[in-house]
């Protein structure tokens, strides 16, 4: 090889290296956002989970808001019928005469 070849062998290298050098700026930038997008993701998952939390403390509470009148109402009825009871077995007791 002469020295014009090697010249020229020089600048097609020196060329290709700058080349590189801008291709992995290029991915080391995207590689960079993919991390951000990682912790970012991360995040939103831990978030997830404490939504996920939240969500199944509101479900009992509403569960338990929704069961009081419900017990109260059975409350109601088991009273009123053993107050039915107790006046069909009074009126029975006395003898079948209403006072």
């Amino acid at each position: 090889m002469n020295q014009d070849e090697i010249s020229e062998k020089l600048v097609e290298v020196d060329a290709r290296s700058k080349s590189n050098k801008h291709r992995l700026g290029a991915v080391e930038k995207r590689q960079d956002n993919l991390e951000q997008l990682t912790n970012a993701f991360s995040v939103m998952q831990k978030e997830q989970e404490y939504i996920k939390e939240d969500v199944s403390e509101i479900k009992a509470d509403v569960k338990t808001l929704a069961e009081k009148p419900a017990r109260r109402w059975e409350n109601i009825v088991e009273r009123v019928l053993s107050a039915m009871i107790g006046a069909v077995v009074g009126f029975f007791l006395s003898g079948g005469r209403l006072p």
